[in-house]
């Protein structure tokens, strides 16, 4: 909004002319986002405990988990609010790239949320069944998928992906993108929700991952620096660093409220929305295979569930004490603190990692 209505005056008045950067939006779509959370956050907080909106605690769960009980849940809002009004006051929303991320970003966090509304309302355990959810999330996927094949958001996007390590190595899926987007919008919000299981832990992994999608972001929408590092060029790109830049503020503001112990929790509202943003980012740069990498935690949260489960059905055995990843350490005695904060740190290794293989080609 601010980028349509004041940039055009910087004919008249040149100082408007810093709304021409997406470093200058991006900055203040942080601070915004923060604002918001900050400010909005006590309310909702408030108006979701008065409504009875309460986490149910499953009694299969780690014991220490139990005080948790009555903590106020569906606190996703929250951190849709702070991404969607940052992004629309700063962002060019004229932008295909924005459409779509906007788009996908309320789409999963409607599906989260009718999850919570389910659970923590209507009083169904389980909330939507889970075969149902993970319909909502395949639908999505394939109409993203459609989209981004019929009608690209730039002549330069095709459906090539990028190979990390190798310059100007692409791998051409053709009509298999449809199916590829598919599943990594539904992977990667899954493998968020999974790790939305300790105070702060989801939250502040996705920070730092949208930390780095900025970066990236800011670098694919960029022909001097594409070129200099032979990573894809994609006209418009740079614009998904303001939307980055909005998720990175609204994760570190719902983090006052969610650190431990938490007066809030995401829900699935949060967990689906932040997952699906973070894997339509991916697609949208280019950067499908690099998410491996840098959603490292969140694909080793994942796989901990896949293999316990798996190796159950076949054994009747556990590999880990519990699954997800997090509740095995917990187990081992580490306290809730220091497993998120240990994530934390791996998080933090593999956004590193991943920053470098954009050099290391």
């Amino acid at each position: 909004m601010f980028y349509h209505l004041l940039y055009p005056l910087s004919d008249v008045v040149s100082v408007f002319n810093v709304f021409r950067y997406i470093t200058f939006r991006s900055a203040y779509a942080v601070v915004t986002a923060l604002v918001i959370s900050i400010w909005l956050g006590p309310w909702i907080v408030e108006q979701l405990r008065r409504k009875q909106v309460k986490e149910k605690i499953r009694r299969e769960g780690p014991q220490s988990h139990y005080a948790k009980e009555g903590t106020p849940t569906m606190g996703g809002i929250i951190i849709l609010l702070a991404i969607i009004v940052p992004t629309l006051l700063w962002a060019d929303l004229t932008n295909r790239y924005i459409q779509l991320i906007l788009a996908v970003t309320l789409g999963t966090g409607l599906i989260g949320l009718i999850d919570d509304y389910s659970k923590a309302v209507r009083g169904q355990p389980k909330g939507l069944v889970a075969k149902k959810k993970l319909a909502g999330q395949l639908i999505l996927g394939l109409a993203l998928g459609v989209v981004l094949y019929a009608w690209p958001p730039a002549p330069e996007f095709t459906t090539d992906t990028d190979v990390p390590f190798f310059k100007n190595l692409v791998l051409p899926l053709g009509v298999f993108f449809i199916p590829f987007v598919l599943l990594v919008v539904a992977a990667t919000s899954n493998a968020v929700n999974l790790s939305d299981g300790l105070d702060g832990l989801a939250v502040g992994l996705s920070g730092i991952a949208f930390l780095a999608f900025a970066a990236i972001s800011y670098l694919t929408g960029r022909a001097d620096f594409s070129k200099y590092l032979a990573i894809t060029y994609l006209p418009g790109a740079g614009e998904l660093t303001i939307y980055c830049a909005a998720t990175l503020g609204a994760s570190l503001g719902f983090l006052w409220f969610n650190a431990h112990p938490a007066e809030v929790f995401m829900g699935d509202t949060g967990a689906l929305a932040l997952g699906g943003a973070l894997g339509t980012v991916a697609i949208l740069t280019k950067k499908e295979i690099l998410l491996f990498i840098l959603g490292g935690v969140f694909v080793a949260e994942a796989l901990s569930v896949i293999i316990q489960v798996g190796y159950f059905r076949m054994t009747g055995k556990r590999v880990f004490r519990m699954a997800p990843l997090h509740h095995h350490f917990e187990l081992l005695g580490w306290h809730e603190s220091k497993v998120v904060v240990r994530f934390w740190i791996l998080g933090i290794i593999c956004a590193l990692l991943t920053l470098s293989t954009l050099k290391i080609r």
